[in-house]
């Protein structure tokens, strides 16, 4: 049986910090760009590089990085990603021009793909099966609080400071993660296998081109790329089956609630891939918001989230996995079906109820999610399994942006008056600016059909999750038994180095 470390619950607070750190960056970049872009003088190319260099890199890495926190100790590639992603911040605060943006958005793609992996794995090491639902519920928290307090915090800093500072706030929090890191935490690694450089080549190219051509999506299939992604991909997984050092356990998916929770987590992450892209413009656009009014009005999502992950933990091995998953992604569903319904005659009442309810099945399903599926993981591949869930969430957040995009685009398009000019046609930011009452006026009401379309999708993608999980966790009344971190030939816990 797993020992139980007695700094575990301190350990956590330093995971915490650590995925918090990556959260928040990415959330504050989306009220940052427009002073940057002015000031940088960085174009429409620019800004999109801007953007994407970093999931570009991030996207491509997990695999590998899950694979080298495994070979080489958790803390260590944990603290190497830390450090990497504070000294890149520190550099895209003072950058002079958009190309050193870019670059230093690019390295912070490498640390925060050496980071993410590292947290959930040192996690499923350090505490016992028993206690282990109570720690995700804490670090779902903590992800939620990052991914709606970005925004406002952004708009604070931006308002008080200069763009600059959104980048800035990482280097402490970071640096802070680094020491307790060093203080606190213990090494953890699997058994010592070969490194496999080739399955890390066509992991990385066959990500990368993958993510791409999902970014690509809403201006057209990139062939290219996606006869790369294919290549690559089908290249990978053929070797690493026939090797006798796989750098990635894809046995893993004979096991049907791994395979079939990372199909449902897909689904979940496409829903919810289009929901602060879509909404934000809403409430800025058509309700008239500022960016951190758009940023608080998310504030019931993360109550309620926060919430209900504390009665998640507290009942969750009571109910088990599979009923937790199943209600709370059928609520989720009931909370973009409510956004479907929202109409400016509503205000912020009928988004708020969305929201709240978006978050009460968030804060249910996520974590026995997550546990459900990293349960199923030996403990020698701790890092590799977090790295290969990591990637279909953040797969499936992508493809939500680049299709739900796709779709609020097309239907905003072909819900606005011929008569509008071809840029107010195109956008709605150009729309409500045009200058004409009624054009402004038809510019709103074609968003909110248009993302009333968006949200009927994700209500089904997410119901859709929700009757898989039902069917695939048949009978896994509490997490499957898996191998504890410490077995006689593989110390869990090797102690401070």
């Amino acid at each position: 049986m797993q020992a139980r470390d007695p700094r575990r619950w301190l350990i956590l607070i330093v995971l915490c910090l650590s995925l918090l750190v990556l959260v928040i960056d990415n959330m504050v970049l989306t009220v940052a760009i427009p002073p940057l872009a002015a000031d940088l003088g960085a174009d429409a190319q620019d800004t999109q590089w801007i953007l994407d260099s970093y999931i570009l890199v991030f996207a491509g890495l997990l695999l590998t990085a899950g694979s080298l926190s495994d070979r080489f100790g958790r803390r260590k590639v944990m603290i190497v990603g830390l450090a990497l992603f504070g000294a890149a911040s520190l550099a895209a605060a003072f950058a002079a021009d958009p190309a050193q943006l870019i670059a230093a958005r690019a390295v912070m793609g490498v640390g925060g793909a050496l980071v993410m992996p590292s947290t959930l794995s040192i996690l499923i090491t350090v505490f016992s099966a028993e206690e282990r639902r109570k720690a995700m519920a804490a670090w779902s928290a903590v992800a939620m609080v990052g991914l709606v307090g970005g925004p406002v915090l952004g708009g604070v800093l931006i308002a008080w400071f200069w763009w600059g500072s959104v980048f800035l706030i990482n280097v402490p929090i970071a640096a802070l993660a680094i020491v307790a890191a060093l203080v606190l935490m213990p090494e953890s690694k699997g058994p010592s296998s070969r490194p496999d450089p080739l399955g890390a080549i066509l992991s990385v190219s066959g990500m990368t081109a993958l993510v791409w051509t999902i970014i690509e999506l809403p201006h057209g299939l990139s062939w290219p790329g996606l006869a790369t992604a294919v290549a690559a991909l089908a290249g990978f997984v053929i070797w690493e089956l026939r090797t006798a050092h796989p750098m990635v356990p894809l046995g893993l998916f004979r096991n049907r609630v791994f395979s079939g929770g990372s199909f449902s987590l897909t689904l979940v992450q496409i829903g919810n891939g289009g929901l602060m892209l879509v909404l934000t413009q809403y409430l800025q656009y058509v309700l008239g918001y500022t960016p951190t009014q758009a940023g608080l009005a998310f504030i019931p999502m993360a109550v309620a989230s926060l919430s209900f992950n504390t009665l998640g933990a507290a009942f969750g091995a009571r109910l088990g996995n599979r009923t937790l998953i199943v209600i709370g992604l059928t609520v989720m569903a009931a909370g973009f079906g409510l956004l479907a319904a929202v109409s400016p005659a509503y205000g912020i009442l009928l988004p708020a109820a969305g929201l709240s309810l978006l978050g009460a099945g968030g804060g249910l399903a996520m974590p026995a999610a997550v546990s459900a599926l990293m349960g199923t993981v030996p403990a020698e591949h701790a890092g590799a399994g977090s790295a290969l869930n990591d990637t279909i969430q953040q797969l499936g957040a992508a493809l939500g942006i680049a299709v739900l995009g796709s779709v609020l685009s097309g239907a905003y398009t072909a819900a606005m008056p011929a008569t509008a000019s071809d840029a107010a046609r195109r956008s709605i930011a150009d729309g409500v600016t045009a200058g004409d009452i009624t054009i402004a006026q038809a510019a709103r009401e074609a968003f909110t059909a248009a993302m009333s379309s968006v949200f009927v999708i994700s209500a089904a993608g997410v119901l859709l999750a929700a009757l898989l999980a039902a069917f695939i966790l048949r009978g896994h009344k509490t997490d499957p038994v898996r191998r504890d971190a410490a077995t006689p030939q593989e110390p869990a816990l090797a102690g401070h180095r």
